[in-house]
């Protein structure tokens, strides 16, 4: 009973969010239009429900490139209203249509000249007479009782998604831009992290020459820890990798190991990555090729390895 009717109310809060959908009209053409060429910030307000909608909206507005803020209906209206200058943009939300204090912040606003989209359930309320956009969101609330913010609040808080990237689309705003708006979290480091910055370099990177001996191959794949030795020739050019699987193999395949020297067992054609390549590209990389090391390389010298980075390095620093 419990499971049936929560998928029950899960459905019909999808279903709202498709009837919004088909609601959209011309007019939110005209929202994402006032927002891309307006010149100030995005103000969005709301009471109770509504302004929890309204604080997230501005929050993905901000975290997309346009700069925005939540402005609280009862602060506004005992001086706050100061924080909005005439270029800004409110976006007023209001199911009901009639909340007095967003009618007043709105009506307020209004003979400031500032431009107002106003996001409700009621086209003909105090509220949507007094938008110069109206964007309508008329659904069934998921509850039992019918009006209980429910389905309208979450059919909102995606039209404020849309709103918003559609906006971000407009401008241009790339992953770059994001990351850079987000330095500390996860989505930062998985965006901005470089390979240069965590590969392993100088006395830490394995290299032995083809010539080399496979007992001197063996200690420096051993003392390195990282499973792995590239093979350069005499003008420094990486030519080959070993692994410990190789070894491995080659321990199984012929017991004359040591007889022989790194070019006898090394694989050709090593997989790379630059070094100013994302670290979220070198753990694709490792992951399509069932790899856990990446040679790394200058893009001047694409043949001379500067660098390494394993697997581990690029997951305890977050770039996954």
């Amino acid at each position: 009973m419990i499971l049936r009717r929560a998928k029950e109310i899960l459905l019909k809060e999808s279903e709202a969010i498709k009837d919004v959908a088909n609601q959209l009209d011309h007019t939110f053409n005209r929202a994402v239009d006032l927002i891309l060429n307006g010149q100030g910030k995005v103000v969005t307000t709301g009471i109770g429900k509504s302004g929890l909608i309204a604080q997230k909206i501005a929050s993905t507005f901000s975290s997309t490139g346009t700069p925005s803020f939540f402005l609280h209906p009862a602060e506004a209206l005992h001086g706050d209203l100061g924080m909005v200058e005439n270029e800004d943009i409110l976006l007023a939300i209001s199911n009901s249509g009639e909340a007095p204090e967003v009618v007043r912040i709105v009506s307020s606003l209004k003979r400031m000249g500032v431009k107002s989209i106003v996001i409700t359930g009621k086209p003909d309320s105090s509220l949507g007479q007094l938008g110069d956009i109206l964007i309508k969101v008329n659904v069934t609330e998921a509850c039992s009782f019918g009006f209980i913010p429910t389905s309208s609040t979450t059919a909102t808080l995606a039209l404020g998604d849309a709103l918003a990237i559609l906006v971000l689309e407009k401008r241009g705003f790339t992953e770059n831009d994001f990351a850079t708006l987000h330095p500390g979290g996860a989505l930062g480091k998985r965006l901005l992290l470089k390979v240069e910055e965590l590969m392993h370099v100088g006395e830490q990177l394995p290299i032995v020459g083809m010539e080399t001996p496979m007992k001197d191959t063996i200690y420096e794949i051993s003392s390195k820890r990282l499973g792995v030795t590239c093979v350069c020739d005499r003008e420094g050019r990486m030519v080959g990798v070993i692994t410990d699987g190789d070894l491995r193999r080659a321990i199984e395949k012929d017991g004359s190991l040591l007889t022989k020297t790194a070019k006898d067992i090394m694989t050709h054609n090593p997989k790379r990555i630059k070094k100013d390549a994302l670290a979220a590209e070198a753990i694709q990389k490792m992951e399509q090729y069932a790899i856990t090391s990446l040679f790394v390389v200058d893009a001047e010298e694409p043949e001379i390895p500067v660098g390494i980075v394993h697997i581990h390095d690029l997951l305890k620093a977050g770039a996954h």
